[in-house]
């Protein structure tokens, strides 16, 4: 198939490189020029407008940072709106608000153009190794008709029904219990640590007993080793998917109280310039509170100087 993409930041860069290698044709654009190189090089071609990308193939993905910027992909003028066919298709591979993606399904509807929403589940370098998913939320005609694209990115494809807020939710409230088990990490990290355990000693037995998944495996091991950088998913995006849990329960009126708390350790972690940082950072905040330690996590400890920081406990 052919087919455009728009957002070329670390996971727009992996998803476009897995359409090509998956024998699609691909044409990239992105604000930032010098973005477009690795793929171009790659076999992308390269289109120098909105309006190019909306008419390059059979559908144009946008991976774009917020909803801000969705809606202006759409809205502006010369935008997908604009220049769609009517029939065309916008696949929004996002992590974005509910509300938002209600607005961009009734902004393309009133002018005969379909959206499919197809937020990944997974970090980039989980992506660009084929083991991620991708929630998909659309018309089923158009979900089936395309669906060789969203296999080439992902090979679990996730159907989360004929209305593309379905996968918006979907995406939402998996972020919301993978970034509470972290918080709890944390917590239970911190624990152990003021009571002198090394954090290798949980880590072990919380992944040869009940924890034994993925998820605690690699983000028990960042908070073990006190390793934060560099970033898989940044904490500053983490508190966006917080803030988009947590509007979305107030809309439909679902009390997320962990959500609060999950939310209150990555303001902290921002505010002390950890925004940057792995998501996994809000550990770091909680040790902080803890008393374990002060000060900014630093990029990569050492064994050595990690160890000292767990026994000394005084950062």
């Amino acid at each position: 198939m052919k087919v455009a993409f728009i957002g070329l930041g670390r996971m727009g860069e992996v998803m476009a490189r897995r359409l090509l290698e998956g024998g699609h044709e691909v044409g990239v654009y992105n604000r930032t020029a010098a973005k477009l190189k690795p793929l171009t090089d790659a076999g992308a071609k390269a289109v120098d407008s909105i309006k190019a990308a909306a008419n390059f193939g059979d559908a144009v993905f946008t991976m774009v940072s917020d909803d801000a910027a969705a809606l202006e992909v759409v809205g502006q003028a010369g935008g997908l709106k604009d220049s769609l066919p009517k029939g065309g298709v916008h696949i929004c591979a996002g992590t974005h608000s509910v509300a938002a993606i209600q607005k961009l399904n009734a902004i393309h509807g009133e002018v005969g153009q379909i959206l499919i929403a197809s937020p990944m589940l997974g970090r980039p370098e989980v992506v660009a190794a084929g083991q991620a998913g991708i929630v998909v939320g659309g018309p089923p005609e158009a979900v089936a008709r395309l669906r060789s694209l969203f296999t080439a990115i992902a090979p679990r494809v996730i159907d989360a029904g004929a209305e593309p807020a379905g996968a918006a939710v979907i995406k939402i409230a998996n972020n919301f219990v993978l970034g509470c088990a972290i918080e709890a990490l944390g917590e239970g990290f911190s624990l152990v640590r003021k009571y002198g355990v090394a954090p290798e000693t949980f880590y072990s037995v919380l992944t040869d007993g009940l924890f034994n998944c993925w998820a605690y495996k690699t983000y028990g091991k960042f908070i073990a080793d006190q390793k934060y950088l560099p970033a898989g998913q940044r904490a500053v995006n983490g508190l966006k998917d917080a803030n988009l849990a947590l509007a979305a329960g107030e809309a439909a009126g679902v009390p997320l109280p962990s959500g609060n708390v999950w939310r209150d350790r990555l303001v902290g972690a921002v505010a002390h310039g950890e925004g940057e940082h792995d998501w996994a950072v809000m550990a770091h905040d909680q040790a902080r509170a803890s008393g374990l330690v002060s000060g900014r996590a630093c990029a990569l400890p050492s064994r050595e100087r990690a160890t000292q920081r767990f026994n000394n406990k005084d950062g």
